[in-house]
């Protein structure tokens, strides 16, 4: 089974992510803040890291870059979610190191989709 770290503030859209990653046999550890996720990265291993770009305590672009500084699941990918949706604010994330973006909105189907492919799954999703 897969391990997927996923910081989100928004505890709906944190619900809805965990509820669509678990039902396909994803499991999901999640945090809401940038300080609880490095808490989490510390002590376990991910298959891949989900962080919403904006969040109390360190915010999403701060933990990718102490990620990557300081090699905390260092060759883990890493997926941006971001109601900033512009081009520079994406150009920031992958600068910080984020692997992917999605901006949101995004439906269910399309971040399980992203999942599949990130994670070398098939993907049957159309």
């Amino acid at each position: 089974m897969k391990r997927i770290l996923l910081a989100e503030d928004e505890e709906i859209l944190r619900m809805l992510i965990i509820d669509t990653l678990e039902e396909e046999d994803y499991q999901v550890i999640e945090a809401g803040d940038g300080q609880e996720a490095l808490d989490l990265l510390m002590v376990e291993k991910y298959d891949l890291i989900v962080l919403d770009y904006m969040m109390p305590a360190y915010s999403g672009l701060e933990v990718i870059v102490k990620i990557r500084q300081e090699g905390i699941n260092k060759d883990v990918p890493i997926m941006m979610l971001s109601a900033k949706s512009q081009l520079s604010e994406q150009e920031k994330a992958i600068a910080a190191g984020a692997d992917y973006f999605m901006a949101k909105p995004f439906s269910p189907l399309e971040l399980l989709g992203k999942v599949r492919d990130i994670l070398n799954e098939k993907n049957t999703i159309q």
